[in-house]
């Protein structure tokens, strides 16, 4: 999303220290879990999602039975569906490509705010 929408390469880390609440952490221990699996858990087990005041489950299809609602996240999910037609790696691709950063080889980057420039050691 952020690459495509933002202009931007970052990632939604699996555990992270709170900015608000000292000595609090952030844990998503979903992190790894497929959307895919979640919904068929779902449906397995005849439950809904709630309709809450998350932005998810706002443009979420499969809350919304009637197909009426769009948003950037659903056109990237249709995008990547369809390229996963020809490469069915596409995911695990893009998912290992924020693992591989090599900072020798990016034309830049920001590490705590500061900007460097791969011109700055040319």
């Amino acid at each position: 999303m952020g690459m495509l929408h933002g202009a931007q390469i970052q990632t939604m880390m699996p555990k992270l220290h709170s900015t608000n609440f000292e000595g609090m952490e952030l844990i998503r221990p979903m992190y790894l879990v497929r959307e895919s699996d979640i919904c068929a858990w779902r449906d397995y087990n005849d439950l809904h999602f709630l309709q809450c005041a998350c932005h998810f489950t706002d443009t979420c299809t499969t809350c919304h039975e009637d197909g009426t609602t769009s948003s950037k996240r659903l056109e990237t999910k249709k995008l990547i569906a369809a390229l996963k037609k020809d490469n069915p790696f596409v995911e695990a691709n893009i998912f290992k490509s924020v693992e591989n950063v090599n900072l020798s080889t990016v034309i830049a980057y920001k590490k705590d705010g500061v900007r460097h420039c791969f011109l700055d050691e040319y």
